[in-house]
């Protein structure tokens, strides 16, 4: 077994003071452009979609608009779809799978959902390539009240209105080679823990919610990405990134307790996306359609179900 080195910040057993954050933050470098990559493509949205700032981030010396795309004909007798991507900035299909689907998919769904969609929640850390924040604080486990990240904050002020509204909700990730190279490590120093190595799965994969599974929903989901990627198997402990796996490629998590985006509606059809880009079998471009896929397959099963939520409810 090769022993992993300590990471470089901190001492190993001892959880981050100021210092030790400010060490990491001295470390990240601007790596690619926000308004290029994101602002650009939103702008050109505009034309069709109702686009509005919803918060911003203070990050001195650089502020960071965080943007929402909305149905421009906005009906109360409709159901409202959630779509969210980069709550971790480093997951890039998450970002752009999100605009795509938005440009590529929204207008065949008008006039049979309300669409909100917010597609780079976390724009310094898309910046970074980084799954924190520039805290050094992670916001896909920040969703709760008196949320530490202005992120998820944010995004909750946003969905606050409309979180008894919502039929479905679909936030999109990536699970990446630099999981178990970087940010697991990472993690491990900052709260002062030994590390954990673990595998990163080869394919897509779903986390859904332990306290409402929707079993069939999560499949349909499955099925569509499929057809445009290879989906994860289980290791050999029958588990996909430690959990058990309860159908091909679903996993489970206690979404609420752990503070993660796919919580913050009551939305009865509820799904976290892993896309696999590092996978030598798939594309940036294949990554971005599955994302595009599984909000489709998603919106698609809710809209025809919708009415036969509370049956799966477990």
């Amino acid at each position: 077994m090769t022993l992993q080195a300590p990471y470089p910040i901190g001492i190993p057993g001892i959880p981050w003071g100021a210092a030790e954050v400010a060490a990491w933050l001295s470390r990240q470098a601007r790596k690619r452009s926000y308004a290029a990559d994101v602002l650009s493509v939103i702008e050109t949205l505009r034309a069709r979609f109702d686009v509005s700032e919803y918060g911003c981030l203070d990050y001195t010396p650089d502020g960071y608009p965080l943007f929402a795309i909305r149905s421009r004909d906005w009906r109360d007798d409709l159901p409202t779809v959630l779509v969210t991507g980069g709550v971790h900035g480093y997951e890039t299909s998450g970002v752009h799978g999100a605009l795509q689907f938005v440009d590529q998919q929204a207008a065949s769904y008008e006039g049979r959902v309300n669409l909100v969609v917010a597609p780079c929640v976390s724009p310094w850390a898309y910046e970074m390539i980084h799954r924190w924040n520039m805290h050094a604080v992670d916001p896909n486990r920040s969703f709760r009240d008196d949320s530490p990240a202005q992120e998820s904050a944010a995004l909750m002020r946003l969905v606050a209105p409309i979180r008894d509204r919502v039929l479905v909700h679909v936030d999109l990730h990536e699970t990446t080679e630099t999981d178990e190279s970087e940010f697991r490590p990472a993690l491990a120093a900052r709260d002062g823990v030994a590390p954990e190595p673990g595998d990163i799965p080869d394919g897509f994969y779903l986390v859904g919610d332990s306290e409402n599974p929707q079993p069939a929903f999560q499949q349909a989901v499955i099925a569509a990405v499929a057809k445009v990627t290879h989906i994860a198997p289980a290791d050999s402990h029958g588990e996909i990134i430690g959990s058990p796996m309860v159908s091909p490629g679903v996993i489970n998590y206690p979404l609420k307790t752990l503070g993660l985006c796919a919580s913050i509606t009551n939305a009865p059809y509820k799904t976290t996306t892993e896309v696999y880009p590092d996978s030598p079998r798939a594309t940036a471009e294949q990554c971005n359609a599955a994302q595009v896929a599984a909000v489709c397959a998603a919106m698609d099963f809710a809209l025809a179900h919708g009415a036969g939520a509370s049956v799966e409810r477990s």
